[in-house]
């Protein structure tokens, strides 16, 4: 059985955590899309208001067959403290049954946390265990820092020893 990594970025931020993390765990990754646009000023705002809302979001792919997979790792920016629509989305539509599963958030300076718990809530929903998670703070790092940041969370976490 293999690794999957799932996520959501808008900034490229959390997608450059999470291809980092897959490289050094050798997992396979795999980017949802929302299908709304979410960059400019309002669009941004409304955004945020969907993520506090917990509004679900048309995305591409619209489901994903985790059969191959026994851990299963979530990314997503913090939006309003909250985890994006695209990731909830995606998730509702996902079946975690006996999946273990790690989350992370990437967020501007703080509310990781909370998107975290609320992550957890839901896969938990979904019948998946969580084994760990993590927040990377990325407001103003350059790609090398995220970079440097991401091994380091998978040095400390020892990740590695979750996946095959």
């Amino acid at each position: 059985m293999a690794t999957l990594i799932i996520y959501y970025s808008l900034s490229g931020k959390t997608e450059l955590v999470a291809h980092t993390l897959a490289k050094k765990i050798n997992a396979n990754v795999l980017k949802i899309k929302d299908l709304k646009s979410r960059k400019g000023f309002k669009n941004k705002f409304l955004a945020s208001i969907s993520a506090f809302r917990e509004s679900k979001t048309d995305i591409t792919p619209a489901k994903v067959d985790l059969t191959d997979y026994d851990t299963i790792i979530f990314g997503t920016p913090t939006w309003s403290g909250n985890p994006t629509p695209a990731i909830l989305t995606i998730i509702d539509r996902c079946n975690l049954t006996g999946k273990d599963v790690i989350l992370f958030a990437t967020m501007d300076n703080s509310h990781g946390e909370a998107n975290i718990k609320r992550l957890e809530e839901k896969v938990k929903m979904r019948g998946a265990r969580v084994i760990e998670s993590f927040t990377i703070a990325t407001k103003d790092k350059p790609s090398e820092i995220l970079i440097r940041d991401t091994e380091t969370i998978v040095e400390i976490k020892d990740l590695k020893m979750y996946t095959r």
